[in-house]
């Protein structure tokens, strides 16, 4: 085997934005696991959560993100039938929310390496807060990754190259996009999404001149031809990720406004200065509801202070 590395819904929204266990949550019984060709040889599964992108290789496969724990079985399912049964050689995560890792321990006894930023992983091991502030209990040392990087990784399985960078604070302290230059294939995690609204996690590090800083770094990286695969919703491209940049830009000034009018937080939410937003963008359950994210944006100005 050649595989090498260098270091160099509304349940839903609960379940990332707020770090409450899964299984309390929502019935995953129902949930149906469907995969998409993302082309140059990736797939991308959806169930719930985030979602997942699949490098399958003659030589085992790269997966990113990992989704909940009571879908690994049907994940596993799909993953084995795109890729023939190859094993799992490295799970990386693009951030430490639980709709993108609560599965990690699952694949990890299974033998699969998980890798991640070294941020994310101390969120992972009792380092995160919820919502309220509250620490959050640490997960299995299963879940947590074997190998971690502080700015930069390549890891190679078979034919497929990914290269992990890590983005200054954004919507976490610990995000990772990872890209594969020979393909032209990003994979961009929550620092960009092609659904209504995305969670910004304040307490954990996020900001709303984050977001917008990481998504102009992605716009210097792509092309008209680059595939991306967001962290929620369907695949994009360039001009999705422009929309979804100055869709940030708009929010930011918008309640920046209304925060330098002396505004206090009920009162911005009630001013509704997304409403016209929430229109323009796709409906999709498992995102920040608007109001929710008027208030993530509230408080990421309000921090700057």
């Amino acid at each position: 085997m050649r595989c090498t590395v260098w270091a160099a819904c509304a349940a839903a929204v609960a379940l990332y934005a707020f770090h409450i266990p899964a299984e309390a949550q929502q019935d995953f019984s129902k949930v149906e696991v469907t995969t998409m060709d993302a082309g140059h040889g990736f797939y991308v599964l959806q169930g719930s959560g985030g979602n997942i992108t699949i490098a399958p290789t003659a030589e085992g496969v790269l997966m990113i993100d990992a989704q909940f724990a009571p879908l690994h079985d049907r994940l596993k399912a799909a993953i084995d039938k795109v890729s023939g049964g190859k094993p799992i050689r490295y799970l990386i995560n693009t951030h430490f929310h639980g709709d993108h890792t609560d599965g990690n321990d699952r694949f990890a006894k299974e033998g699969t390496v998980i890798v991640s930023q070294e941020n994310l992983r101390k969120r992972l091991a009792g380092g995160a807060v919820n919502a309220q502030g509250a620490p959050v209990p640490a997960r299995d040392p299963a879940a947590l990754a074997s190998i971690t990087y502080a700015d930069t990784m390549t890891i190679r399985v078979g034919d497929k190259t990914a290269e992990l960078i890590h983005m200054p604070p954004s919507h976490t302290d610990g995000d990772t996009y990872v890209y594969f230059r020979a393909e032209n294939v990003l994979v961009s995690g929550d620092i960009f999404s092609t659904s209504r609204f995305p969670n910004i996690d304040v307490r954990n590090g996020g900001s709303i001149d984050g977001m917008i800083a990481a998504d102009n770094r992605l716009l210097t990286l792509v092309n008209d031809d680059t595939q991306i695969v967001p962290g929620h919703g369907p695949l994009a491209r360039k001009a999705d990720l422009v929309a979804f940049r100055d869709m940030l830009v708009a929010a930011r000034e918008r309640v920046a406004k209304l925060v330098a009018e002396g505004k206090s937080e009920d009162e911005t939410v009630a001013a509704k200065p997304l409403a016209d937003i929430e229109e323009q963008r796709a409906k999709n359950p498992l995102t920040v509801a608007r109001d929710q994210f008027t208030r993530l944006v509230y408080r990421s100005l309000k921090a700057r202070t």
